[in-house]
């Protein structure tokens, strides 16, 4: 597509995709109006956040923290269609983890870069940890995911830790665009800008991982590493799962992007960065445990892209987990939903 998208448009687009989305749970902050985009999938179109990228959102409703949300019904594959309310409210007697911003030097972009991490409650370099990777979306950096309390995610993690349902782990959370000067390059909607976004893998794997195994007390290699995205980091996620299969052993892709493999959305043609029979694990490589795909049924953004990744893994015998979140969009309630999933599944140290 060429250069017909406005300045008010594509940061439009980037509060919804970044790395997170509202779940109307918080209280509305006053905003401009919301501008009206075209959906990147074709749909009709959308209104979109604000320019301010602060959604609006409706009068909150209280989470009650001393009766429990009735548990959703688990799927045949093990998986929750929604993250229960108990789990994203906080609690007493609980501590949570803070996000904490880092820095490191990238080889492979020739700059210092940042990534910001929350480490367990009582975190000590006598005792091994295992990691997860989070990647935001598309024009986000390592502080999305940190930038909107909305998202949870420290509720979420101490929670499930506090239950028992997860054992304690490092989160980082990278900035995605590995390119090697963004005064020159930076993200948008062509082909050329999509190339940083494909560079993160080898990116990820030879420098920042390094970088953190150096730096924190982790369980190194495969046993204590997974890898989880939303939006185009749920696509570099699958991406990078493709590349270095043996590298990872949890992988949830929540929300894909576009661009895996050729495409056309409303936004840009994506030449793909694969073909589709390119789309596959060798028969002699260590795959990871379990391989997570999901997507609201509402999605305005990704639309339908995310199940056809599904049908792409299916077809060339991928072992995977698909599900998808009921009436949710491309917002918080998908990431908690991925989330919730992903932690309640990982065992490391079993």
């Amino acid at each position: 597509m060429k250069r017909i998208i406005t300045l008010v448009g594509v940061v439009a687009l980037a509060a919804a995709c970044v790395g997170c989305g509202s779940n109307g749970e918080e209280a509305p902050t006053p905003t401009p109006e919301a501008t009206v985009m075209p959906s990147p999938t074709g749909a009709e179109n959308t209104p979109m956040p604000s320019p301010t990228g602060i959604p609006e959102t409706p009068t909150p409703t209280e989470v009650p923290t001393s009766t429990p949300t009735p548990t959703p019904e688990v799927d045949e594959n093990g998986m929750y269609a929604k993250c229960p309310m108990t789990y994203l409210a906080k609690r007493d007697g609980v501590t949570y983890g803070k996000y904490e911003h880092g820095t490191y030097y990238s080889e492979y972009c020739g700059r210092e870069r940042g990534y910001t991490v929350i480490l367990p409650n009582g975190y000590t370099t006598e005792k091994k940890y295992p990691v997860i990777y989070l990647l935001h979306g598309i024009f986000g950096d390592e502080n999305s995911f940190a930038g909107d309390a909305t998202n949870r995610i420290p509720e979420l993690i101490g929670n499930l830790v506090s239950d028992g349902l997860c054992e304690e782990f490092i989160l980082v959370c990278p900035a995605m665009f590995a390119a090697s000067d963004e005064t020159v390059q930076a993200p948008g909607f062509t082909g050329e800008a999509m190339v940083p976004y494909d560079r993160f893998p080898k990116e990820l794997v030879d420098c920042l991982i390094p970088h953190i195994d150096a730096t924190y007390s982790t369980i190194t290699g495969r046993e204590g590493t997974a890898i989880a995205g939303f939006s185009m980091g749920g696509r570099e996620t699958l991406y990078t799962l493709l590349q270095y299969p043996d590298r990872f052993r949890y992988v949830c892709a929540i929300a894909p992007a576009p661009g895996l493999v050729p495409g056309v959305d409303k936004f840009m043609t994506h030449p793909g960065s694969m073909q589709e029979d390119e789309v596959k694990i060798a028969d002699n490589v260590t795959v990871p445990e379990k391989v997570i795909i999901c997507c609201g049924t509402s999605d305005s953004v990704v639309g339908k892209f995310p199940k056809s990744y599904h049908e792409l893994f299916e077809k060339n015998g991928i072992a995977h987990i698909w599900y998808e979140v009921p009436k949710a969009d491309h917002d918080n309630t998908t990431i908690q939903s991925g989330l919730f999933n992903l932690l309640r599944n990982v065992h490391f140290t079993d």
